[in-house]
């Protein structure tokens, strides 16, 4: 019995001293990758000022998920504050904020490439969504950003509690630079129009969420209660077989409600995607409907 005991004592002693190593071994990590150095070359995009363009930024700011994240205002919000220490504030993009010092070349790197002015990579930035931007969309969107009424310049602030640490050092949560390809160029501008040249570019808004290949799954770094993101390829498991005209998918998208009436999981950032005008809509209508078939999960 009193050796059981001594093994039991040992045993626990074992993996008390097994999982504080492993704490710490995610910390240090963790901490290691955070604060790596990115070296990406980018070509600057030129600052404009002209009412169509921040006209268009302004669009592009509400409709493209900026406003969802920073706040309608541009002067960042709490986005994330779980009971298990999750915390993440959205910095302040006006010029009063840390974006009021970026060069041209600050914001190309930050908004494609989740890549902040000192090379250190951007912890929560959707960079798939933004990674293949026009040079006109990028510096429209950056002119309206600072036209915007100075915030109080708060920093973007975050506490990561141990498990999701350990998980972004075992490179299960991305950051911001992990989830593109540094090497694409940017999109060629198309005209805006219900084509399918066009859809597949506002198609990108959608890549965060629902993968490159957008047949969803799991969202990456998303909340453990978060539901799979939809299956938006055709076939048996797609979420697009509910709409199988233009109306019903853009009327989805305003009200968050499916043709039977049903809700869409409130994930969906329909703050943002009620912003997104007919045609863009119809665009991304028509190219989902035509994308090839991918099995649900897939990304």
């Amino acid at each position: 019995m009193k050796r059981a005991l001594k093994w039991l004592a040992w045993t626990i002693a074992g993996l008390v001293v097994l999982l504080a190593a492993l704490a710490f071994a995610a910390q240090i990590l963790s901490d290691r990758k955070m604060h790596r150095r990115i070296d990406i070359a980018v070509q600057p995009v030129a600052y404009v000022s002209e009412p169509q363009a921040l006209e268009r930024g302004r669009y592009l700011f509400a409709s493209r998920g900026c406003a969802e994240c920073h706040g309608s205002e541009g002067r960042g919000k709490v986005m994330l504050d779980t009971p298990d220490g999750l915390f993440v504030r959205t910095p302040d993009l006006t010029p009063a904020g840390p974006t009021g010092k970026y060069s041209e070349r600050d914001w190309v790197r930050a908004v494609r490439h989740g890549v902040k002015p000192s090379g250190q990579p951007m912890l929560i930035m959707p960079t798939e969504d933004f990674n293949r931007l026009t040079d006109e969309d990028l510096a429209a969107i950056v002119a309206y950003t600072r036209s915007l009424a100075p915030g109080e310049g708060r920093a973007a602030e975050m506490r990561l509690p141990l498990p999701v640490r350990a998980l972004y050092a075992a490179g299960f949560v991305q950051d911001g630079a992990e989830k593109v390809d540094h090497t694409l160029p940017p999109s060629r501008p198309v005209p805006a129009a219900i084509t399918l040249e066009h859809g597949a570019y506002v198609a990108y808004t959608c890549a965060g969420c629902h993968g490159e290949h957008l047949s969803g799954g799991k969202i990456p770094g998303g909340p453990p209660d978060w539901p799979a993101a939809a299956n938006l390829t055709p076939g048996d498991s797609s979420a697009m077989r509910r709409y199988d005209t233009p109306e019903k998918f853009v009327a989805m998208m305003r009200s968050g409600q499916r043709p039977d009436g049903s809700a869409v999981s409130p994930v969906m950032p329909f703050a943002m995607l009620k912003e997104m005008n007919d045609t863009d809509l119809q665009a991304l209508y028509l190219h989902l409907k035509q994308l090839p078939p991918r099995p649900a999960g897939q990304r």
